[in-house]
């Protein structure tokens, strides 16, 4: 078969099966060719999700006539000129590659003027159909129509509105992240979503989009080498999502994914997080456009950089730096996420610290933490376990005894005894849970999402197996760095990891606490307030029949906010905010899973928040009880996650490690 070159409108549809992944890439492209414009306000509408069309407004340079025709011809750019300009880019596009690949796919409709002459262009496939002179304002407003009309295989295969808007969201709030000197409009199908006011300034633009109660806890971070500048914010120690997704790196002000350079952001918070929780961060490098490669990817979203191991010791340094002076014990009067109201609020207006959420507004990150004596008496009503242990052990019983929910009610009998663990283990009811050692982060899969997944369906294989072998009847001796527990019977020696054992106890009694409870609901006096970004929140509004079957009852409450109303009885009054925020991002992370798996989880989760961690040191009566009620769980030999509850050194080993047992393959000449 004879070498042919392809005709130009089927490279650039090839072309478009690189750069044109969804609509939301096609956003993308679009605003970036905006802001390379040198716009100062940039309008993004979109359309069922970019699907029906998506519209670009700018007031930045514009075109001639001339350059508006030769925009859509393939590898056209205004900007590089030689080879020599691959090697010190300074705007975000340069192959000219990208408006022929979305006109090669879609209907276009442009209208531009550089202040001199105004153009109006109609292309269809590619094709230029139709020309004429426009208005005189400087600028560009360009449309998208119809993408993918001529290539179904593509729009066979696009996802759910609600999944491509989310796409798009992200874009937009990347970009304007990335330029906060732009003033960025956001709307679909005619409801704006995101507003910022392009002064510059980073942190109002984080608020816009995470909302104000996030932002006014991230902390600024600075850092700089012979190379490289690092600027931008990281949050608290106590605030974290269970996503990376709130990770964002930017070059040069170009949104990029390094996987190192995330690595970098999480090693400088050490061991301050918990297992399987990310903090939210923004971070701005400065360099050298001769150290970076940016023509390594069609979408030049990953880069090559050159020194990378020298930046990510400075992005690791600069965020320890930002986060050493920080009060790592999480408390009511430092961090405040889920604002209470009251249920009138719900029914006439919000209040103000949600009024403006999506709508930029300025913040003083100067100024100190709001204490709680200084909030409103409704906005300081939070659950018990979020407030610090202040009593004894007898009068923590009897303040528990008064809760909404009473656990005992539905409490096995042999659990009974130990149900109020001495101080219920201070730190474990926090909000963010407890800070573990490094040794604890590394016998943990990185991967919290797929992990919990693992663990349920885990589980669920290994308690349908039938234990036989009678739990040994072990006699305490005393306890080991404040973790273990040293055992022994006529077989030999245990050790018992007393975090997997009241977690194995933990899970078995919720698990059974959700059967009989079934889908009793406990109605919430003063609900809680649940912030979500824009991407997420278009999610859950898919999900909220699924999330009320699982007892969670969710109610819209402004832009980006959820307000709890109910919650299932099972819960208990601890952690629930936690709780909830938890199986929200199961559900995001796995939108197949089912009730059962959501149960399921939710029991893994609850059983390891609120059982004793390592370095937490027991009396004998405490540790026999501990014991008393392993031995009458249905599998006392592993925790939910698989791992070891108890090990066992016999006898024989014992005496062989004391060379009172000889090796029978040593010679006795030996």
């Amino acid at each position: 078969m004879a070498i042919q070159e392809l005709p130009t409108q089927v490279a650039n549809q090839i072309a478009a099966g690189e750069v044109v992944e969804r609509p939301a890439s096609v956003v993308k492209e679009l605003v970036e060719n905006a802001i390379d414009a040198n716009a100062s306000e940039i309008i993004v509408s979109v359309e069922e999700a970019g699907l029906r069309a998506i519209q670009i407004t700018d007031n930045g340079q514009g075109m001639s006539t001339s350059d508006a025709q030769l925009a859509f011809k393939r590898h056209a750019t205004s900007k590089i000129h030689s080879h020599h300009d691959l090697f010190r880019i300074r705007t975000l596009g340069f192959r000219g590659e990208a408006l022929p690949s979305i006109a090669s796919v879609s209907e276009i409709h442009l209208e531009t003027s550089d202040g001199h002459e105004g153009t109006e262009l109609t292309l269809n496939a590619g094709e230029i159909v139709d020309q004429q002179s426009s208005h005189l304002r400087q600028g560009t407003t360009i449309r998208i129509e119809n993408l993918f009309f001529n290539t179904p295989a593509r729009l066979k295969y696009v996802k759910s509105l609600q999944t491509e808007l989310s796409h798009i969201t992200d874009i937009i709030n990347r970009e304007a992240l990335s330029h906060p000197d732009i003033r960025f409009i956001y709307e679909h199908d005619g409801k704006s979503l995101l507003e910022t006011n392009g002064k510059g300034r980073v942190e109002e633009v984080l608020s816009a989009i995470y909302g104000y109660h996030q932002a006014k806890q991230l902390l600024p971070i600075k850092g700089e080498s012979l190379n490289f500048e690092v600027t931008g914010f990281v949050s608290n120690p106590s605030l974290t999502r269970a996503s990376k997704n709130y990770l964002s790196l930017f070059v040069n002000g170009r949104y990029i994914k390094n996987y190192v350079l995330n690595q970098a952001i999480l090693k400088g918070y050490g061991s301050k997080l918990m297992i399987g929780r990310y903090p939210i961060a923004a971070i701005y490098i400065t360099l050298d456009p001769q150290l970076v490669d940016v023509n390594v990817h069609p979408t030049k979203q990953e880069v090559r950089i050159s020194s990378e191991d020298d930046l990510y010791h400075l992005i690791q340094q600069s965020v320890d730096q930002a986060i050493t002076p920080v009060q790592r014990i999480p408390s009511t009067g430092q961090e405040t996420p889920n604002v209470t109201i009251d249920n009138k609020a719900l029914g006439h207006q919000q209040v103000s610290t949600e009024k403006d959420r999506g709508v930029q507004s300025r913040l003083d990150f100067n100024s100190q933490s709001v204490s709680t004596s200084e909030l409103p008496a409704k906005e300081k009503i939070l659950d018990d376990s979020t407030q610090p242990p202040t009593t004894n052990y007898a009068q923590e019983q009897s303040n528990e005894s008064d809760n909404v929910v009473n656990e005992d009610h539905f409490m096995p009998e042999y659990l009974k005894p130990y149900a109020h663990e001495k101080q219920e283990i201070k730190d474990a009811s926090s909000d963010q849970g407890t800070y573990l050692n490094t040794e604890e982060l590394e016998s943990v899969p990185t991967n919290h999402q797929s992990s919990v997944w693992r663990t349920v369906k885990l589980v669920q294989q290994t308690d349908e197996q039938s234990f036989n072998n009678q739990f040994p009847d072990l006699v305490y001796a005393g306890q080991i760095q404040g973790t273990y527990l040293a055992c022994y019977d006529e077989t030999g020696m245990y050790l018992v990891d007393q975090h997997a054992a009241q977690e194995r106890i933990k899970y078995e009694y919720y698990r059974e606490a959700i059967a009989l409870q079934g889908q009793d609901l406990q109605n919430l006096l003063i609900p809680y307030v649940l912030e979500f970004t824009q991407a997420e929140k278009q999610k859950i509004d898919q999900m909220l029949p699924r999330l009320a079957d699982m007892g969670i009852i969710l109610e819209p409450f402004g832009n980006n906010s959820y307000a709890l109303q109910k919650h299932p009885l099972w819960m208990g009054n601890k952690n629930i905010e936690h709780i909830v925020e938890e199986l929200i991002q199961l559900a995001l992370d796995d939108p197949d899973a089912t009730v059962k798996d959501y149960r399921e989880a939710t029991a893994i989760m609850m059983s390891c928040k609120r059982s004793i961690k390592a370095n937490h040191h027991l009396d004998a009566s405490e540790a026999n009880q501990l014991l008393n009620d392993l031995a009458h769980t249905k599998n006392p030999y592993n925790c939910p996650h698989g791992r070891p509850v108890l090990i066992h050194f016999s006898n024989y080993e014992i005496e062989r490690l004391f060379k009172r047992i000889q090796d029978p393959h040593q010679s006795p000449k030996d």
